[in-house]
């Protein structure tokens, strides 16, 4: 197939699903389009298995539309950018520290205790996953997904203030996952173990590195922005810095995700504050929103294709339930100690750490990241575990989210 057809099959699907969501299921939208691929897939695999459907085709068009590579190389950079941009700078600074700690302590501490868990219950189905893949797991799952978490947020009718402290978690969360993933895999695949001054300057280097970037590209896309009076011009500017900077950032080697989070809100809180007219700033609110939308759906509705090429069998099945604890109880003990230790001397805040908790959830990102494993015995532990994680995550968790907090949000 032509890159066009591609393009002109997934957009059909999406739309039919989103349709047929908005008329008769009415769940979340992105939620709702991911169901709906789920079980047309899970229908097609029956199908196929009773021999009435052959699922060649099928499976040749969605390893033509590589999932890691259109989400961790393309779409990523538009997802983020369009998070970024409605985040303002006075609201994060309020909850700068509790961000800071739980994007990169909170990650450091979810992947151990999760890898380790999963060793643990690995071994317990007598599956072999050493540990440094169970680690290399608990380093995929741990970093909340920016663009989930943002989606559910959106329609979950939160203050501004649980918005900002939970959107923009998971926001920064991603570079340092990347970090740990990548450090993880040079131990696992074999490759000399990395020393902590290495892992130290890879760390800085993409954290501190793609913040920088983000800053200096931002700040210039502002001036140029503030320099004119053209909506049609500023929006292609603000496309030049997403496409552009994030394979900048790339070929720099730094955080590209990072990256577009510092550069989205610069421009978002600099350039909508002084440099746009209301005409400018009401047409790239509309321009990013829909594009945001769009690629959401597109995205969600891959999630849900995704089963019909990943194996899984009675034993994934069990290790995935056993999973889904070990994750929920390495993001429960993550965020509490850290929010415990911030309120050292004051009544433990269950209520926030339940919110993080249930609220932290993981999709397309956690997917991508397993599927970008080298082929191995390990990796076909690790893909269809990861999915039936993300699978509840988005599921169960989005779609009980809403109704959780009455329970997690302090009355008055």
């Amino acid at each position: 197939m032509t890159t066009f057809q591609i393009i002109a099959a997934l957009l059909t699907l999406t739309a039919i699903g989103a349709y047929l969501n908005q008329k008769f299921i009415k769940f979340p939208a992105t939620i709702g389009l991911m169901a709906f691929a789920f079980l047309i897939s899970l229908g097609a695999i029956i199908l196929n298995k009773l021999g009435w459907l052959d699922l060649q085709t099928v499976n040749t068009f969605l390893v033509q539309i590589n999932f890691s590579d259109v989400l961790l190389h393309g779409m990523l950079s538009f997802l983020l950018f369009a998070g970024a941009l409605h985040i303002n700078l006075e609201d994060l600074k309020n909850v700068k520290w509790t961000v800071a700690i739980l994007a990169t302590a909170g990650v450091i501490m979810a992947t151990f205790i999760t890898g380790t868990l999963m060793w643990l219950v690995a071994g317990f189905l007598v599956l072999p996953l050493p540990y440094p893949y169970a680690l290399l797991f608990g380093a995929l799952i741990s970093p909340t997904d920016p663009i989930a978490v943002l989606a559910i947020l959106k329609e979950a009718g939160i203050s501004k203030r649980l918005y900002v402290k939970i959107g923009c978690e998971s926001l920064f969360n991603d570079g340092i996952g990347v970090v740990v993933f990548l450090t993880i895999l040079g131990l696992a695949s074999g490759t000399e173990p990395p020393e902590f001054m290495g892992v130290l300057r890879l760390l800085i280097q993409e954290t501190l590195g793609g913040s920088a970037l983000g800053i200096l590209l931002g700040w210039i896309t502002y001036w140029l922005v503030r320099s004119i009076d053209s909506y049609t011009v500023e929006i292609l500017l603000t496309l030049a810095l997403v496409t552009g900077g994030y394979v900048l950032a790339e070929l720099l080697h730094l955080s590209a995700p990072i990256f577009m989070v510092t550069a989205g809100l610069v421009v978002g809180n600099h350039g909508r504050n002084f440099g746009m007219s209301e005409e400018t700033l009401n047409r790239l609110d509309d321009f990013w929103e829909l594009l945001d939308e769009i690629l959401n759906a597109v995205l969600f509705m891959l999630i849900g294709l995704e089963i019909i090429v990943i194996t899984i069998t009675f034993q994934h099945v069990l290790l995935g339930i056993l999973a889904i604890a070990a994750v929920l109880i390495g993001r429960i003990i993550s965020v509490g100690v850290p929010v415990g230790l911030m309120r050292f001397g004051k009544p433990f805040d269950w209520r926030m750490v339940g919110l993080l908790t249930w609220g932290g959830l993981r999709g397309g990102l956690s997917v991508a990241m397993a599927l970008s494993l080298p082929v191995s015995p390990e990796k076909a532990i690790i893909l269809p575990v990861t999915y039936l994680v993300v699978l509840f995550s988005l599921l169960f968790q989005g779609l009980t989210f809403k109704s959780s907090l009455k329970f997690l949000i302090e009355p008055g």
